[in-house]
């Protein structure tokens, strides 16, 4: 036998009937004239295959197939509010989750100040961060565990078929070296002066390196370490083990007294940062109040 397809309307009226045990109080409840209110009854009898309450001109009674189906009826009400204040919440952003990947340098460096404003104004939603390197940052939105992400230009975003990019900003490299190297002094920095110096590379995936890689080519560098970490290269760097170049929006690891950072003019050498999202589909709620408060807030800011 086929489910018969009950409305909201009608589960709503046998729950106030079975209540009342009246039709009179029973349609003033569901704001429904009497004849209106025995309908409704009358076409949930007829959609079940059976009468739900005995009446006469005295009382309203269940009957014992109405008896059966009270539970289920109360039931599917109580799970239909349920459904429709949960969604009300995640549209009222009273709750939700928002998974986000992003680029190690932002998110230590300047995420966690946008983080904390949306947290302070919508603190029942949750936020999912995955710090990961720029590829594993777009894996992440194409598998569906990440509703965005902060990626860099180094893995063909603004290209793919799949994926909606927006562009945020172009971030410029900056020489680090120590404060007693000679580089620290030169006038007009260049990537051939830099070029002999013992070098701290970042590892051939990472967006810093592909940057890199492209816009000195076929300019060789004297790379004594290949490093993960922008930690690691600070704590090279400050050793006094090597130079390296890395983008202004990294430099918050290297504000130290013992190091140096200047602007290195070399055409090309830019990183560019994009929010990136699937292509089909639309972001819960949450994540677009996320997602544009990441646009405002880093269309603001001013790279060295």
């Amino acid at each position: 036998m086929k489910a018969p397809d009950l409305t909201a309307r009608q589960l709503r009226a046998f729950a106030a009937l079975a209540e009342q045990r009246n039709f009179t109080r029973a349609a003033q409840l569901c704001h429904l004239s009497q004849p209106a209110f025995s309908a409704l009854i009358r076409t949930l009898e007829s959609a079940l295959g059976t009468r739900l309450f005995d009446r006469d001109t005295r009382s309203v009674q269940l009957t014992p197939e109405g008896r059966l189906f009270e539970g289920a009826a109360q039931r599917l009400l109580d799970d239909m509010r349920g459904a429709v204040a949960d969604l009300a919440d995640h549209v009222e952003r009273r709750k939700g989750r928002v998974r986000v990947a992003a680029l190690p340098s932002l998110a230590a460096g300047w995420l966690p100040a946008v983080f904390a404003e949306f947290m302070a104004a919508w603190p029942g939603i949750r936020i999912d961060l995955d710090d990961a390197l720029s590829d594993a940052c777009i894996a992440r939105v194409r598998s569906g565990d990440a509703d965005f992400a902060l990626a860099s230009s180094g893995t063909g975003t603004a290209a793919a078929s799949d994926l909606r990019s927006r562009r945020l900003c172009s971030d410029r490299f900056h020489l680090v070296c120590r404060a007693d190297h000679p580089l620290a002094a030169e006038t007009r920095l260049s990537a051939r002066k830099i070029a002999p110096y013992p070098f701290i590379q970042m590892a051939r995936h990472s967006s810093v390196r592909q940057s890199l890689d492209g816009a000195l080519h076929p300019l060789r560098l004297n790379a004594v370490f290949e490093v993960e970490h922008l930690a690691t290269v600070m704590g090279l760097v400050e050793a006094g083990l090597g130079i390296s170049v890395v983008p202004a929006l990294t430099l918050f690891h290297f504000r130290r007294e013992s190091l140096v950072t200047r602007p290195l003019p070399v055409p090309g050498l830019t990183r560019t940062v994009y929010l990136v999202q699937r292509r089909e589909g639309s972001l819960s709620v949450a994540a677009q109040t996320l997602h544009d408060l990441i646009v405002a807030r880093l269309g603001k800011l001013v790279l060295p």
